[in-house]
């Protein structure tokens, strides 16, 4: 039964509002900056995918996925980068296809349930030969894409990846969706619309008969975006086509890998259905930690290097070796 009821994660005295928490870690905090080495690998279908590599000779590699319209680049990304060097690990950060800063080759790009670049990610890696151990860590968007490649691999991921670790996800994307629509995330929603349309005007340039914008003005949630782009692009019916094959909560039941989900209970991102206290009860190898406090990926911690969720994570997948 591998609820976790009790989670000592406690934000600084003076700073509980969960806004607060989201944005300042994603937007404010500063890093120790990553020299990264890339590694461009073409997929099964002649696009690619660039793999930002920061190794120090060590024997176990974390796979680190990105959130929602993030990259290698994000802080959550570079944080844990930082905490997983510090603790004996090399670590692989995956920029999903048209995040590295150059676009990919091909109309589709990423979406939360895309899950065969991460087989083909984790494959890579594996290949290499030059690591004992194979760990992942997502956040948000990244943790979805994590938890349903988890599941829909079932014992077969359990051959290869030791461990994961997946933050602020989430798992039943509608919910997230309505959640997202509500006015106290509405400067994070124009955020990411805005975010968007850039990325589908590099795609209309490349694809001028496949990309219409027309009326992009008239987008103002995840419902209107995902209807008229995510699901047409990607082959889905329709946004609740999308949504219900994508989430990852129908996949859960079925980890066979040691897998932690943290999902802080004030996340402003996330509805009731995002936190999965059944599936954990009923599964050996999923694990679910909710903290009163974090957030959106936030977890901020004023008296150490590292974050929370960064030190967190370490001795979770330490604890699994």
């Amino acid at each position: 039964m591998p609820l976790i009821k009790s989670s000592d994660y406690k934000p600084p005295v003076f700073i509980r509002n969960r806004h607060f928490l989201t944005i300042y870690p994603s937007l404010f905090r500063n890093i120790k900056s990553i020299t990264y080495a890339r590694t461009r690998v073409e997929t099964p279908d002649h696009d690619f995918i660039d793999l930002d590599f920061s190794s120090k000779g060590h024997k176990r590699i974390v796979i680190l996925l990105h959130g929602l319209e993030g990259s290698s680049n994000s802080n959550s990304v570079t944080g844990m980068v930082n905490v997983f060097n510090h603790g004996s690990y090399d670590t692989v950060s995956v920029n999903f296809r048209g995040c590295s800063g150059e676009p990919n080759k091909e109309l589709r790009y990423y979406h939360s349930g895309e899950t065969d670049d991460l087989g083909f990610v984790v494959k890579y890696i594996h290949s290499l030969n030059k690591y004992n151990s194979i760990h992942i860590v997502g956040f948000s968007m990244g943790g979805n894409i994590l938890l349903k490649y988890l599941g829909e691999q079932s014992q077969a991921a359990h051959g290869i990846i030791k461990s994961a670790v997946a933050l602020s996800v989430p798992c039943d994307l509608k919910e997230g969706a309505t959640e997202m629509g509500k006015k106290h995330n509405i400067m994070y929603m124009k955020r990411f619309i805005k975010e968007l349309e850039q990325k589908l005007l590099i795609k209309k340039d490349l694809f001028p008969e496949r990309i219409n914008l027309d009326n992009y003005k008239l987008v103002k949630n995840f419902k209107q975006f995902d209807e008229l782009y995510t699901a047409p692009i990607n082959g889905f019916k329709s946004a609740e086509d999308y949504w219900e094959k994508s989430s990852s909560l129908q996949f859960l039941s079925r980890i066979k890998v040691p897998t932690l989900l943290i999902n802080a209970l004030d996340d402003p991102f996330l509805g009731k259905k995002c936190f999965p206290y059944e599936e954990a009860r009923n599964s050996e190898h999923f694990f679910l930690e909710t903290p009163l406090h974090g957030g959106h990926v936030g977890f901020m911690d004023i008296n150490n290097k590292f974050y929370w969720s960064e030190r967190r994570a370490l001795a979770f997948i330490n604890e699994m070796q």
